[in-house]
């Protein structure tokens, strides 16, 4: 059963019950919807179509091809895959990681202060390092983006696990993305204990 999350005014998530909680949102800008990492799951498409017409989908990371494609043509939108920019819409495309076997990019709406990441940012405890209530992919923990810091978003979306809404949000990125590097052992430690109970 598909649950649903980050409720927003012309905007809303779905997460999979899988072992990863892999999030996907939608969001509306003036009656056109945008999807970004999506994946289908019951009801999705009905609740995206009541939300207006489909504009295109974002890939934000270039290993998240989830359904992107398949959506896409059934939606007659077009895909954009780790964009540079995006003409045209309110987004702002915020550089994440460039690396050979790693791209990714992350979407920043200034007018509504809403943050859209892949993989960069999670709150399910793979991501968090002790009492985090947001953290840090552990591969980009040595180099965390300062891209991301200093943006006050209200409303934080991330590609795994429901994302965290309200005012101050925002200092949990800054002090993810500040302490990312110096918490590795912390996040060792919890990843350790997490393998230890599930043998």
């Amino acid at each position: 059963m598909t649950e649903f999350v980050d409720e927003l005014d012309g905007g809303f998530g779905w997460i999979a019950d899988d072992r990863l909680h892999r999030a996907a949102h939608a969001l509306a800008v003036d009656g056109r919807v945008w999807l970004i990492d999506p994946f289908e799951d019951d009801g999705v498409e009905e609740r995206i179509r009541d939300l207006g017409e489909p504009a295109g989908v974002i890939q934000l990371l270039d290993r998240h091809g989830r359904d992107s494609a398949a959506l896409a043509t059934r939606l007659g939108a077009p895909v954009h895959v780790v964009p540079d920019s995006l003409p045209g819409t309110p987004f702002e495309v915020l550089p994440v990681a460039s690396w050979r076997r790693w791209q990714e990019v992350a979407l920043w709406w200034p007018e509504r202060r809403i943050l859209v990441c892949a993989d960069v940012l999670g709150t399910i405890p793979f991501f968090r390092a002790g009492a985090e209530p947001i953290g840090v992919h552990p591969f980009l923990r040595p180099f965390p983006p300062r891209r991301l810091r200093g943006l006050a978003p209200l409303h934080v979306l991330v590609g795994h696990g429901p994302g965290r809404h309200g005012e101050g949000f925002g200092a949990e990125v800054d002090d993810a993305l500040a302490h990312a590097r110096r918490r590795i052992p912390r996040w060792l430690l919890g990843f350790r204990r997490a393998l230890r109970s599930e043998s």
